[in-house]
């Protein structure tokens, strides 16, 4: 599948990986050519089983994806619409459906992520930080309104709900070991070490099933909005999508044909043989 047209970032695939690279303009400005972009790409991605891993990174040294476009806001409407009425922005449609994608998706921050910018990255599944260049802000309660693309739902399902009503509500910048502290990324690492980290751990994930990878992440998202037995049933219930549709049956079977089961070095050693398994199909 051909990821070419775009003129918010450029998209190159390897190995059931793709980087999506960031430039446009001086700040990556977060507008209806980077929206249309991104909702273009998500739309490729939802039908394409041979990427395994999204890496989304900038060609900018200081920014990664800038705020929502304040053009469009300006020309809100100044009166209030009901619970009734109201519709999802585009932001946050676009923004859920990344969240969505049956792809791992890795933020990997190397710059500022301010107001949208820092609502992507919360709308992907994994997010490294460089020290020393990132910093996060949810500047939107100083203008006067609020986190509208996801920022204020899902940062309270990622930090807790104190933790990130103190990063909308302070309106200040917080660095990489700050935000690994208060879990908004996963990892703060040096300059010098986060490519290095984020393309290691890319590889590994595009080398399992892409079902397994799509079952993994549905089940774990549903368990945040569920109570313990539904969510248990919604395990049981990807499991089978995944057992369907990949090769685990019949590696489980040859494992217990070889009785690997119960090999004590193989106990110890299971970080390499699930990179070995991949081998069986």
């Amino acid at each position: 599948m051909a990821y070419e047209g775009y003129t918010t970032f450029t998209a190159v695939v390897e190995d059931g990986i793709l980087t999506v690279t960031f430039d446009f303009g001086p700040v990556n400005v977060q507008g209806q050519e980077m929206l249309a972009d991104l909702n273009g790409l998500a739309l490729r991605l939802e039908r394409d089983r041979d990427i395994k891993v999204v890496v989304f990174q900038s060609a900018n040294p200081e920014i990664w994806v800038c705020h929502y476009d304040t053009n469009l806001l300006k020309d809100m409407s100044c009166e209030a619409v009901s619970r009734e009425e109201v519709q999802l922005l585009d932001l946050q449609s676009v923004l859920e459906r990344i969240s969505k994608l049956p792809q791992a998706t890795i933020a990997k921050l190397e710059g500022f992520a301010r107001g949208g910018g820092h609502e992507f990255a919360l709308a992907c599944d994994m997010r490294f930080a460089a020290r020393g260049k990132y910093k996060l802000m949810q500047m939107e309660v100083a203008m006067g309104i609020l986190p509208c693309g996801g920022g204020a739902s899902r940062m309270a399902r990622q930090v807790g709900l104190g933790r990130a009503l103190e990063i909308i509500l302070s309106a200040r910048d917080f660095d990489a070991d700050e935000a690994e502290a208060y879990g908004t990324i996963n990892k703060a690492l040096e300059p010098d070490e986060i490519g290095e980290y984020v393309d290691t751990l890319a590889k590994r994930i595009a080398k399992f099933p892409a079902e397994s990878i799509n079952a993994c992440k549905k089940a774990v998202y549903e368990s945040i909005d569920k109570p313990i037995d539904e969510a248990l049933k919604a395990e049981a219930y990807w499991l089978y999508q995944a057992t369907s549709k990949t090769p685990a049956v019949k590696r489980f079977g040859i494992a217990d044909e070889q009785g690997l089961e119960h090999s004590l070095d193989n106990q110890r050693n299971w970080e390499k043989l699930v990179m070995d398994v991949q081998d069986i199909t």
